[in-house]
């Protein structure tokens, strides 16, 4: 599992930290690419907005962002170190998000983040670490022009939506990871690898569900809170976000008792096999005691015993012994400890 880590240099080369950055009319039409130094320009002119996507930005990118469109400094700081906790911030006019993001890739889940900063006119996306890149967001935005006609915040929504979307097949791959390792929990033979990633899949959901969690709430404040940058007829869509991350969650919850079932399960059949290896090698050491006894009598050193002068005292012996163990296994066979 792996978490993203605040760059303390720039990692991604400066040409590829700006990912898009699209000038679009109150109508929801595309009016095109644009460098970053033309955004003030196109913010001047009336019924505008500006979508910008950035990957791993520089210090030096964030300064510009903060002076294009204003962006606090408080916000301009937590944008630039990552590792940051889930929350919604405001600032004036404007909105800061943070959300986590998550991939399962070769079967290691992890973790990156991503900071919204959300005006009347602009959107601004930050990703850091593992993160899908939001174009198929940008796309479907803009194949509705009315819906983008409501402003930045439907893109915003759209943003949420594709994350909270990519946490679904993540829950479903624990599921049926889970359920393939069912036949190794079930398994006669032991085996530790089970134990390990059953352990691993549990800690990953938590800390999944630590990342899920808060966004309800964030979900909840776009929602109910916020008039000034969601529009009415935009709430009804985070509220749908807001169900997906709801089932989500629930969903993660549930592995997680299934989790810890399994190893509760998985750690009882070892123990219970042990305990029934262990009841064997009684059953065998109680059918080894009795001859072991009766030999251990004629074995001492004494001039008058019984049966040492008669002829048919040893085969006596033997015949006792035998009935004495038949009889303890048939007893033991019994009560299935063999």
């Amino acid at each position: 599992m792996n978490l993203a880590t605040p760059p303390v240099a720039p990692s991604t080369p400066p040409d590829q930290q700006v990912v898009n950055c699209i000038a679009y009319r109150r109508d929801g039409q595309r009016i095109g690419e644009i460098t970053l130094d033309e955004i003030s320009d196109v913010l001047a002119q009336p019924d505008t907005f500006v979508w910008v996507g950035l990957y791993e930005p520089d210090e030096t990118l964030l300064e510009k962002m903060q002076e294009e469109f204003g962006l606090h400094d408080l916000a301009i700081e937590d944008a630039h170190n990552a590792h940051q906790r889930t929350k919604l911030e405001t600032y004036g006019d404007s909105l800061f998000l943070v959300v986590q993001t998550a991939q399962l890739t070769g079967g290691e889940l992890t973790f990156g983040e991503t900071h919204i900063f959300l005006g009347p006119r602009y959107l601004v996306t930050v990703r850091h670490g593992a993160s899908m890149s939001y174009a198929p967001a940008r796309r479907t935005c803009e194949h509705t022009p009315e819906l983008l006609a409501l402003g930045p915040s439907y893109g915003l929504y759209s943003v949420l939506d594709f994350i909270v979307d990519n946490l679904l097949p993540i829950v479903r791959d624990f599921r049926e990871e889970l359920q393939q390792l069912e036949q190794d929990i079930f398994a006669e033979t032991f085996k530790r690898t089970t134990v390990r990633r059953l352990y691993d899949m549990q800690r990953d959901l938590m800390t999944l569900r630590l990342a899920v969690a808060p966004l309800q709430d964030i979900i909840s404040q776009l929602v109910r809170l916020h008039p000034n940058l969601i529009p009415d007829k935009l709430r009804a869509y985070f509220r749908d976000v807001y169900d997906h991350v709801f089932r989500v969650n629930e969903s993660i919850s549930a592995m997680r008792e299934m989790l810890s079932a399994a190893i509760n399960v998985n750690l009882s059949l070892v123990t219970f096999g042990q305990n029934e290896v262990m009841k064997k090698l009684a059953g065998w050491a109680a059918m080894l005691a009795a001859p072991t006894l009766l030999t251990s009598w004629y074995g001492m050193n004494f001039t008058h015993m019984p049966e040492l002068s008669r002829p048919w005292a040893y085969p006596a012996i033997i015949v006792v012994m035998g009935c004495i163990v038949g009889g303890i296994y048939v007893g033991l066979k019994r009560a299935k400890w063999l």
